[in-house]
């Protein structure tokens, strides 16, 4: 039976105000009736299937083709930075709000289950690039930190670093959060992004772009870290270009009920949401951008050098690829050579890792032609990607489409049906982690930008529950960013070593060696 017309007049005006069309609204409660889909895994990509491992020779000259890249002004470091440090410090903040009697010494917390976080936190405080700034306000307030923690008065040093009257970290965004301490100074995530691109994405007259993408709440405070910090960095052979953008609004989607009715505030009005990652999509589509970096804020290490040898090493594998496809589709005409077209299938296989359809080897020039032109013609993107070490998250595999092709996908494990023995078994065999360490192809031959939005699929949504006003609901994501998002991309996977991938979730990552130094 039909779903009756669910808006209303109010409705539509609220959905308008987001720039959201009653037909997209419409879409997204489908998308709850119908479910998210699961992916189709045919295999886990490996070493020389699916993944390029590269030899020291090749890792040299790609480098040296990604430096020729950046000096032509062709690179662009995108960062999503829109995350609060909420999640960071949630074990902290949930043993802060503990009953006073409990907040004492560390071994009177044994049995709660942020224990173990806070006794790490208590043991290692020292060794934490904040330290600096907390001692400083707990001066102020006529305290020595150390004093404190031997007295087991836990609560006044975690209500200084969370709360809004101290440091604030509870509510900072993580990109503007002390990550490394440096003999003479300590760096944040937007201070290493920004140190570090110095050295893969400086063009010839000494300009390095960045962009961070940013929740309107932490806008003000990162622009004005940003510019500080290029002020500190900025000399006669490099000065920075940096610009923010937030999720638009018309990428918020719906939230539902269990109904799959439009989920209604108190005030009857519409619950609307942010749409993920994937919202993204429409930042990067934006952005004046060639040959565009993707990493995460929070994905940054003080020792840099191997992650710099690689990422250099990305970008030019992007630009050969890019520029063997680009030379293809010059040449590809109805009265092609049969040898050029073998060459092309041939790349096309080889190197992008697209099967053709069954007997387009010996169809027509008049069949291959159309197939190979499609096929070239689409945005391009490298992703570096590490042995897997436990990490939660989603790798690289072999996906079988609805036509029963295969192609290089990311997929995380929410987008498995782990109810089926050969999917769950196809996951688990995975060797590989999925860092969020890419470069991205996004203009055609021409030089002309490619509308992303026209090769993601927009059916690889993602449901969620949570609960909003007491009650349940359901909350819908966007296709992701480097899931769905890219889902009709051509996809290049190379292989980089664990070490460039330093992820900071909690805040006793940062007590890793890659964020502690030589």
């Amino acid at each position: 039976m039909p779903i009756p017309h669910p808006f209303t007049e109010r409705d539509r005006e609220q959905l308008r105000e987001r720039g959201i069309s009653p037909g997209q609204a419409a879409g997204q409660l489908a998308a709850f009736a119908a479910g998210a889909p699961y992916a189709v895994l045919d295999r886990p990509c490996t070493r020389n299937d699916g993944i390029t491992v590269l030899q020291e020779s090749e890792l040299d000259r790609l480098g040296r083709l990604g430096d020729e890249a950046a000096r032509a002004g062709r690179l662009l470091k995108f960062v999503p930075a829109s995350g609060a440090a909420t999640r960071m410090f949630q074990e902290l903040a949930a043993a802060r709000d503990r009953p006073p009697d409990l907040v004492a010494r560390v071994e009177e917390l044994a049995g709660l289950p942020e224990y173990p976080v806070l006794r790490e936190f208590m043991d290692q405080i020292e060794r934490f690039a904040f330290r600096s700034d907390l001692e400083r306000e707990l001066r102020r307030r006529g305290h020595r930190l150390r004093d404190l923690r031997d007295a087991g008065r836990f609560r006044e040093i975690l209500d200084c670093l969370l709360d809004d009257r101290g440091l604030g970290y509870g509510a900072l965004p993580k990109a503007v959060v002390p990550f490394h301490r440096y003999p003479d100074h300590c760096r944040t995530p937007v201070a290493e992004h920004l140190a570090q691109a110095r050295s893969y994405v400086r063009n010839r007259n000494g300009k390095v772009r960045v962009h961070f993408t940013v929740s309107p709440e932490h806008r003000s405070a990162v622009e004005r870290h940003v510019a500080e910090t290029c002020r500190g960095y900025e000399d006669d052979a490099t000065r920075y270009e940096v610009t923010t953008s937030e999720q638009r609004p018309d990428t918020d989607t719906l939230a539902a009920g269990l109904d799959n009715l439009p989920f209604r505030r108190p005030d009857g009005s519409l619950l609307l949401r942010p749409g993920g990652h994937g919202a993204l999509l429409a930042n990067l589509n934006d952005l004046e951008a060639d040959l565009v970096f993707i990493r995460n804020i929070d994905n940054v290490t003080m020792r840099p050098g191997t992650a710099i040898c690689y990422r250099k090493a990305l970008a030019g594998c992007l630009a050969e690829t890019q520029a063997r496809a680009f030379e293809y589709l010059e040449r590809l005409r109805p009265g092609a050579a049969p040898s050029f077209l073998e060459d092309v299938l041939d790349f096309v296989r080889a190197v992008l890792s697209v099967v053709p359809p069954e007997g387009m080897e010996d169809a027509p020039a008049a069949e291959r032609v159309p197939f190979l032109r499609e096929t070239l013609d689409r945005p391009l993107r490298v992703c570096g990607v590490t042995p897997s070490a436990g990490e939660p998250g989603g790798g690289p595999f072999w996906v079988r489409g609805a036509d029963g092709a295969c192609s290089l996908q990311i997929v995380e494990a929410a987008q498995v049906d782990m109810a089926q023995p050969r999917q769950r078994e196809a996951f688990a065999a995975s060797t590989h982690f999925n860092p969020v360490d890419m470069v991205c192809g996004v203009r055609d031959r021409r030089g002309r930008p490619f509308d992303l939005a026209g090769f993601a699929d927009p059916a690889l949504v993602s449901i969620s529950f949570k609960s909003g006003y007491g009650r349940r609901l359901k909350a819908l994501e966007l296709p992701g960013l480097w899931n769905g998002g890219m889902a009709r991309w051509n996809t290049l996977f190379v292989e980089i070593p664990g070490e460039c991938f330093a992820p900071v979730k909690t805040v006793l990552d940062l007590l890793r060696p890659e964020h502690q130094g030589a």
